[in-house]
């Protein structure tokens, strides 16, 4: 009889079969078997990581290109070691069967499935622009999968690194776009220009303001200064009235005697007078007498 040793890992849940039935399970267990009587599955406790790539049609008839990946562990080891054949060569811990791969396939299949009712719902720029909210739809949907559940799989991550569309739809999206881009420039060109007009008419508008302004204090400077000259004529006017007053009810001769005492008191001021005879004769004979002299100068 042959009996030999196997030394499980700490992350691997390790089952024992003997006839068909479960002896002994549990994580990094070490044991004793006889080769002839005895399976032994080894089912992976650490999380996994997978990569997908899928084509799916949106729902504007566009075929687009998916890129990502997931990482899912065992919940349940040992569901899985007795619905899918998890047995190693003990010596070369090599699996006996391709239902491990077949595992991995079916959380892609579900991650494809999910995939492709979402973007079956989207619009080719919406797939493309909406690519963290696709992946959190997808992955919820995953997390609800009844089969996976039932094998205990669960779904800790899944991202979308890429989703592309067609060469030629890209290009198109591209050219589409260059010219979206060169039309907000010219926007922000006109814009910038506008708003340059604008000021400039602020600054016309405002500076004609202050000429108006200008003029405005201006004139009412000028019609100041006129009320002001024409009032101090008038002042000067009423007093030379005021001064002359008292001589408009004396005779002619007293103010011709007036005036010759004014002119007497100023003599020494006259550089150069001449009085003729004849002209003093008539003077005095208009002052003395009181007649309708008139002298002739």
């Amino acid at each position: 009889m042959i009996v030999n040793y196997y030394k499980g890992e700490p992350n691997t849940y390790t089952v024992c079969f003997r006839d068909g039935k479960v002896k002994k399970h549990g994580a990094g267990i070490n044991f004793f078997y006889m080769p002839l009587t005895t399976s032994i599955a080894a089912v992976p406790l650490a999380s996994l990581e997978s990569h997908f790539v899928f084509t799916e049609t949106t729902a504007d008839f566009q075929e687009i290109t998916i890129q990502g990946s997931f990482t899912y562990r065992l919940d349940d080891p040992l569901e899985v070691a007795s619905r899918l054949n998890f047995t190693v060569e003990p010596g070369k811990h090599r699996y006996r069967s391709q239902d491990p791969d077949k595992l991995v396939q079916r959380v892609v299949n579900a991650v494809q499935g999910h995939t492709r009712t979402q973007v079956s719902r989207l619009s080719l720029e919406a797939a493309l622009g909406e690519v963290r909210d696709l992946a959190q739809l997808v992955y919820t949907g995953v997390l609800q999968s009844p089969e996976l559940k039932a094998l205990g799989v669960v779904v800790e991550g899944l991202h979308f690194t890429s989703v592309r569309a067609t060469p030629e739809m890209q290009k198109a999206l591209e050219a589409d776009f260059r010219e979206s881009l060169n039309k907000r420039a010219d926007q922000a060109i006109y814009d910038r220009r506008k708003s340059a007009v604008e000021e400039e008419r602020k600054i016309r508008e405002s500076e004609m303001n202050t000429d108006v302004e200008l003029e405005n204090r201006r004139k009412a400077l000028v019609d100041t200064q006129a009320r002001n000259s024409l009032t101090l004529a008038e002042a000067e006017a009423k007093a030379e009235e005021l001064k002359l007053s008292p001589y408009g009810n004396l005779p002619a001769q007293a103010l011709v005697g007036l005036a010759l005492r004014e002119w007497a008191a100023n003599a020494g001021t006259i550089d150069n007078l001449s009085i003729t005879p004849d002209l003093l004769t008539k003077v005095v004979n208009y002052v003395t007498d009181g007649g309708d002299a008139r002298i002739a100068s």
